[in-house]
């Protein structure tokens, strides 16, 4: 290994255990923010091994994080973490720890081949959905790893790598299944013609030795459709204005966070969708600016990893929310790019759109959406239309809704299979406002762009102008508490939830809505800036 490629490597295990480190101290695992000293030579943690790691204001999320100018190995994080674990924890404690090795080859295998991606890239949406990969996640540390993948399953597969395969396909029989719209013949995929008793079904290569294990299923063993991997990786482009979503036999942003899809899920989905759509009708406002992706035509057998959705998206160069902090080519970000040559103006017209919409759902319908990073884009009909952009809402099965507030708006209340998507209590509903549309939709896009006064002020005012709209009313009053007047703002323990401690002991009924960190109120100082004494 060359010199440089050591720098390199040490460079990216340091940034792993760092961002590890500010996790743990974040989410408080274990009482480690119980170890934050403060004396003459400033704030440090007080690791259990001994060294003290020096610390500095923390930036959106938290209150502290590490100091730039320390350098972690993940072993020493990793003893930390086993010294403060539960033993309960200790399957956690371990899947981690391969997490972020796993993190790490994939950062190391990204720097080789970086420059000879961006040389390919092509222009159209699948080219933002590429740089948007390029992006770790704004909170969970290791979001590069994916369980049980090699190397060569990230080059040929993850969508930062920009590959495109083809897809394998299975038989099912037809009393559990019916054909995928854009099946080939059986004979394309080197099976008997089976027709009469079975149909074809699409299956993502990396999930194809888990459909074999599944009782009466028959594999091809010949690939066909070429498809090309979208942010989401589970999700692939069948052309520029269909996608289409498959299980995927991985887990990311968490061993416990299995990329299968269950049973109900599609169908909670597309309740979800026509939700959504019947609430559009009654906000002509927001009629012709905020779209939703026709995901209406889906198929599940009943087996995890046999399910298929078709998403039907709308004309348009469409760019994931996900990518506006990443860097192109050129050396500019995503927005910078887009913007028509106005970036604050452009990102105020984005947070005027995205907050008005969300404090509208919320206050009016009691809905609070799911639409993070990655399931929110942008929709540009052309490089003119930056002055003017419209979001795209796909992936609805997450969101949560009040029966009380949608029958007391005139809405009938959709049967959802999965009761966690109901609820009357306005507080869950601001715990997925803040979390999800407040720092993963806007201030992580925001701050990623713009220096951080401005992108306060940018933020707050949004924000402000959405919830005057709506005046006292008591849903309105209670985010305004929870979002511009509160001293603190709630945070998801993602690592906690996601890898560490098992669902039944945090009691997490979604282990994506567990909560209990918190962080200073970014809309209320700039991140990064002293404490005010």
């Amino acid at each position: 290994m060359s010199t440089q490629t050591e720098a390199t490597a040490d460079g990216r295990e340091s940034y792993i255990a760092t961002r590890v480190l500010d996790a743990l101290l974040r989410e408080d695992y274990g009482g480690l923010a119980q170890r934050i000293t403060r004396g003459r030579d400033g704030v440090a943690l007080e690791l259990p091994g001994g060294r003290r790691v020096r610390l500095v204001t923390g930036s959106l999320y938290q209150d502290f994080m590490v100091a730039p100018d320390q350098q972690l190995r993940l072993a020493e994080v990793m003893d930390a973490l086993d010294a403060v674990a539960d033993p309960a924890d200790a399957a956690g404690v371990r899947a981690l720890a391969e997490e972020c090795r796993a993190a790490v080859r994939a950062h190391e295998l990204l720097d080789a081949r970086r420059e000879e991606v961006l040389s390919r890239l092509g222009d159209g949406s699948i080219r933002y959905e590429t740089l948007a990969a390029f992006a770790d996640h704004p909170v969970y540390p290791t979001s590069r790893a994916r369980y049980g993948l090699t190397e060569d399953d990230l080059l040929a597969y993850a969508p930062e790598f920009a590959p495109s395969f083809e897809l394998r396909w299975a038989a099912v029989p037809r009393s559990r299944a019916r054909d995928f719209p854009r099946a080939p013949s059986f004979a394309a995929v080197g099976l008997p013609d089976l027709s009469a008793s079975h149909a074809l079904l699409p299956v993502h290569p990396l999930t194809i030795d888990a459909v074999r294990r599944v009782p009466d299923v028959l594999v091809g063993p010949v690939p066909h459709l070429r498809v090309r991997p979208t942010l989401s990786m589970r999700t692939v482009e069948l052309d520029p204005r269909t996608h289409l979503k498959l299980p995927l036999a991985t887990s990311t942003l968490g061993l416990l966070n299995r990329r299968s899809i269950k049973p109900g899920t599609l169908e909670d989905g597309a309740r979800a969708e026509l939700l959504l759509r019947d609430i559009l009708a009654r906000e002509p406002d927001f009629g012709d600016r905020v779209l939703l992706a026709d995901e209406q035509l889906y198929h599940h057998t009943g087996h995890d990893h046999l399910a298929w959705m078709i998403r039907r998206l709308p004309s348009g160069t469409i760019v994931p929310v996900a990518a506006l902090a990443a860097p192109t080519p050129g050396g500019r970000t995503v927005a910078e790019e887009i913007c028509g040559g106005d970036l604050a103006g452009f990102l105020a017209r984005y947070l005027d759109l995205l907050l008005r919409w969300n404090v509208r759902l919320f206050v009016r319908y009691g809905v609070a959406l799911e639409a993070h990073q990655q399931n929110l884009s942008l929709v540009l009909g052309s490089p003119g239309e930056a002055a003017r952009p419209r979001l795209l809402i796909k992936d609805n099965d997450g969101l949560l809704a009040s029966p009380a507030r949608l029958r007391a708006a005139g809405i009938t209340v959709p049967r959802f299979a999965d009761e966690r998507m109901l609820t009357d209590d306005p507080h869950a509903l601001a715990d997925v406002f803040v979390t999800i549309t407040l720092h993963l939709a806007a201030a992580a896009v925001v701050f990623g762009v713009l220096p951080p006064g401005q992108a306060r002020r940018l933020l707050t005012d949004a924000l402000a102008a959405a919830l005057d709209e709506h005046g006292g009313d008591p849903m309105g009053r209670l985010l305004r508490a929870r979002t511009l007047d509160a001293a603190r703002l709630v945070g998801k323990s993602m690592v906690t939830a996601g890898t560490l401690v098992a669902k039944a002991r945090t009691g997490a009924r979604d282990i994506n809505k567990f909560y209990g960190t918190s962080g200073p109120n970014y809309l209320r100082r700039t991140p990064g800036a002293a404490d005010p004494r």
